[in-house]
């Protein structure tokens, strides 16, 4: 399964939403998108759930890698 990462970190607060929306919505059923976020995308996963059909919300896989990293896997059905 082809993914795609972004890593948020560095982008304003304000913008990270939108830039992480654009970017799933250039994926390819089946394909995934890792973001690399700052803090636990918990509020992002329901974001999604409630507003993106395509979203796999099944399929949604969170880790923490370290202080200040965590991992998110959004996959597109």
């Amino acid at each position: 399964m082809p993914t795609e990462t972004i890593d948020v970190r560095e982008v304003p607060p304000a913008k990270r939403h939108p830039t992480i929306h654009d970017a799933f919505e250039d994926l390819d059923a089946g394909e995934s998108l890792e973001l690399i976020n700052d803090h636990d995308p918990q509020p992002l996963f329901y974001e999604f759930d409630a507003e993106v059909d395509d979203f796999d919300a099944d399929g949604y896989e969170v880790e923490q890698r370290g202080p200040g990293e965590f991992v998110a896997r959004l996959p597109k059905e």
